[in-house]
């Protein structure tokens, strides 16, 4: 065994045992049964067996750091489909979609077919000042080709320090244009405001970033303000949300409730354990609201529509969610690394967990198929999408029926 080998084996050993190496040799031909020291020894013992195989044997030269980090993302990654190892560029990006802001150019981007496409220019962004379009192919980054092994990279590529240059190039009616812009810090908006009809509001809101509970509440005031007074109902789209941040989902749900928990959350740790519970302040002042949902709603989308349904602050209608109640937390590693371990389970007011069950809508309505376009800058289709029908109908009044007796 190499020394370098035996070294990772004495790691492995430290870490799993937690105590001094002076575990006796003979300990593999031993019919004795193990204990849990010894089972960590003989566990560490293979890992170096098998890493040192694959080194030798394995049809490709593999180096050391490669075949370690590939060990702790299964070992992370095997615990449950939400917890993951994160080298640097992904715990750079999970900080990009929590905060809501990043260092770049302000374009969002698609893959589509093998072209890289620009899906818009963020609203006063670089890329919008310089004149990049929606339908541009991104070619090139800096003069570097953009080719299908390199999307990550270029996407890391655009990004950078806050007044430095670089050059976009894209291809537009078959001509290459090039772009020269300064990077600057971009807000990633995660709320879309319109009025469905006098009165009446819709909010879409496309993720949890820090930043949501503050956009949301300026959004509605806006709408307040161009109604002319109080909105009397409003729609809360939370479908194909994926979630995000779990204290903006609590900030999102403590805007529209005067008292009572949110949620809470249960696991091994302290800070694994906690009540959120609301504050005084309901911005719509109790007008009704309607929230939509559908499968691809999770997580923090779970949390808002867990909490306005068992307080009857809200209808939703819809499809059931995802059914994703477990608690993620980001814990920083040396070299800019990270791990995204499951920490909490959390529960619904009313003490429900929905791992695997899902908020259950109290309308349910089958989305249209084809439709919605849920993306910031999708419109609203006011008569092909049912699920929005059918929440414009919650919100109207009911006429009240009166029988005089004679």
């Amino acid at each position: 065994m190499s020394l370098k080998i035996r070294a990772i084996l004495v790691v492995v050993i430290g870490v799993v045992m937690g105590l001094g190496l002076s575990v006796g040799g003979g300990l593999l031909a031993s019919n004795k049964p193990l204990n849990t020291e010894e089972l960590a020894w003989e566990q560490a013992q293979l890992f170096a067996e098998v890493l040192e195989r694959v080194k030798r044997d394995y049809v490709e030269p593999v180096d050391d750091a490669t075949l370690l980090e590939s060990a702790i993302r299964g070992m992370v990654g095997d615990l449950d489909a939400h917890s993951e190892y994160l080298d640097a560029n992904e715990y750079r990006d999970i900080r990009i979609s929590t905060t809501g802001s990043y260092t770049g150019v302000g374009i969002e981007v698609a893959q589509v077919g093998d072209a890289l496409r620009v899906i818009s220019p963020i609203a006063g962004s670089p890329a919008a000042r310089a004149g990049i379009q929606s339908g541009d192919e991104l070619v090139a980054v800096d003069g570097r080709p953009i080719t299908d092994d390199r999307l990550q990279d270029t996407m890391g590529q655009l990004r950078g320090q806050a007044g430095s240059k670089v050059t976009v190039s894209v291809r537009r009616d078959e001509v290459v244009l090039d772009y020269d812009m300064r990077r600057q810090i971009i807000r990633v908006a995660s709320v879309h405001k319109e009025f469905l009809g006098p009165s009446y509001g819709y909010v879409r809101v496309n993720q949890f970033s820090e930043n949501t509970a503050q956009e949301l509440s300026h959004a509605v005031d806006e709408l307040h303000e161009a109604n002319g007074g109080m909105l009397e109902g409003m729609v809360l789209d939370l479908r194909n949300n994926p979630g995000g941040v779990l204290d903006a989902a609590v900030d999102v749900s403590d805007l529209f409730l005067d008292s009572g928990v949110i949620v809470t959350a249960d696991g091994r740790t302290p800070e694994a354990r906690f009540t959120r519970s609301a504050h005084r302040g309901d911005i719509l002042d109790g007008a009704p609201m309607v929230v939509l949902v559908n499968s691809g709603s999770a997580s923090a989308s779970e949390i808002v529509a867990g909490a306005l349904q068992d307080h009857n602050r809200a209808t939703i209608v819809g499809t059931p969610t995802f059914g994703k109640g477990l608690v993620q937390t980001v814990m920083p590693l040396s070299r800019g690394r990270a791990i995204k371990l499951t920490t909490s389970r959390y529960y619904t007011p009313s003490g429900d967990s929905i791992q695997d069950v899902g908020v259950q809508p109290d309308v349910l309505v089958a989305e249209t198929p084809g439709y919605p376009d849920l993306s910031l800058s999708g419109l609203l289709d006011h008569e092909a999408d049912a699920q929005l029908v059918e929440a414009m109908e919650q919100l109207q009044p009911r006429a009240v029926m009166h029988s005089n007796a004679q």
